[in-house]
């Protein structure tokens, strides 16, 4: 199997923990460690001086083995970055997907709705399809009977037997009458058939845009169900890229537990001596951390009043806990939610997502970067403090806290006041 860059990280840093521990087991051997019984040693105690020189050297060696446990722990929090990125996605992308399936079940109504009119209208259309053809049979029988009983000899037969002229043109004016209103009705009949049939065809027209509109969404939903399978895929992956670095961190931490108590006990070893020799006075230089002054950083670094204000304000809540799609800078939030509410509760209004404020405000070079500015990553946004530092909610392990600010690739520095 091939080993990914992460899994290359970890066995370099397995096999560095591991040389240090047998350098200081050695170690503590060759000057006589506190484990051996006084029957097995045969040379003599170390001195106070070989003692501190040893506690010194284990000292650095323990320093190494934390410091490439935070190496570990910084690894891990770019993987968990990308993890809460890759979260914030899939949720966009099953917005996404409800919404097409909201605009599809919306569609299917209306082609329900579309069908129920068509069905209405066919029916119409053949009742006067119907009613045409009907009164075109009954013209055309009232016609043959007319010309029937209206020959020739009939209206010779009517003008001698007592109707006279009068009465022929009477009988005459009656025929065309009546021709005239069948003739009307029909047209009647046809018009509204045509008219019936003009509106089944829109109706028919629209029902096909109306499916084609339902086909369309229907895959834009499939290439976003493919989207959040290719998504769930690299999530997966991310998982279990930091699962890895959970155990060797875990297992770290316990070989640095191991050295460490090796490290005390020499130290409580040139105690002992040092107590037989009466040395009232000792000069124990210890690497004990400091609590670092960011309100120091922020002064001593150049920029406007109301940037320096800001980073001050925001270096308030480092500790606080890191919650996706937050805005809360107690309760939490997340990367461009913890900078949108500092400089909302300042009246500045900048947009809520980190893509977009990767193009707020006026960019500036890093080289020029002052307190307040904003540090803009892939997929991640800080606030710069000074003294090439940054604070900004990291993860949720981490939650709101103080980095490097080139601890990943810089891409855009934006300047808002």
């Amino acid at each position: 199997m091939k080993k990914t860059t992460a899994d290359r990280k970890v066995n370099n840093v397995k096999r560095r923990l591991v040389s240090a521990l047998l350098l200081a087991a050695v170690t503590l051997t060759a000057t006589g460690s506190v484990w051996e019984s006084p029957a097995e040693t045969v040379q003599a105690a170390p001195s106070m001086s070989e003692l501190q020189n040893n506690i010194n050297n284990h000292q650095n060696q323990l320093n190494n083995i934390n410091s490439q446990i935070h190496s570990l722990q910084d690894e891990q929090d770019l993987v968990q970055e990308k993890i809460d990125d890759l979260n914030a996605e899939i949720i966009n992308t099953m917005t996404s997907i409800g919404m097409k399936e909201d605009e599809i079940a919306a569609k299917e109504t209306e082609l329900s709705d579309k069908q129920v009119q068509i069905d209405q209208t066919q029916e119409e259309y053949n009742i006067a399809k119907a009613q045409e053809e009907k009164q075109h049979d009954d013209m055309i029988t009232r016609m043959r009977m007319m010309y029937e009983n209206d020959s020739s000899e009939n209206y010779v037969n009517l003008l001698f037997q007592g109707g006279g002229l009068s009465g022929m043109l009477n009988r005459m004016d009656f025929v065309e009458s009546v021709y005239e209103y069948d003739r009307q009705k029909l047209q009647e009949y046809e018009k509204t058939k045509e008219q019936v049939l003009a509106l089944w065809n829109q109706l028919e027209e629209e029902k096909t845009q109306l499916q084609a509109d339902k086909d369309q969404l229907e895959a834009d939903k499939a290439d976003l169900e493919s989207q959040k399978s290719e998504l769930d895929v690299m999530l997966a992956k991310k998982k279990q890229e930091s699962a890895n670095f959970d155990a060797e961190i875990k297992k770290a931490k316990q070989e640095a537990s191991v050295a460490k108590a090796l490290l005390q006990q020499e130290q409580k070893q040139l105690k002992q001596l040092q107590a037989q020799a009466q040395r009232g006075n000792t000069a124990a230089a210890t690497g004990s951390y400091t609590t670092t002054n960011y309100t120091s950083v922020i002064e001593n670094a150049s920029g406007s009043d109301m940037g320096k204000r800001l980073a001050k304000y925001a270096c308030q809540y480092i500790g606080n806990p890191y919650v996706a799609g937050g805005t809360s800078l107690t309760n939490g939030a997340d990367c461009s939610g913890f900078t949108f509410r500092i400089y909302s509760d300042f009246g500045y209004s900048i947009p809520r997502t980190s893509y977009e404020q990767r193009s707020c405000g006026t960019g500036v070079d890093y080289s020029s970067a002052q307190p307040g500015d904003l540090i803009c990553y892939d997929g991640h946004v800080a606030m710069y403090i000074g003294g090439g530092l940054i604070v900004h909610a990291s993860t949720q392990r981490t939650g709101i806290k103080v980095s490097n600010a080139n601890y990943r690739p810089i891409l855009a520095v934006r300047r808002v006041v």
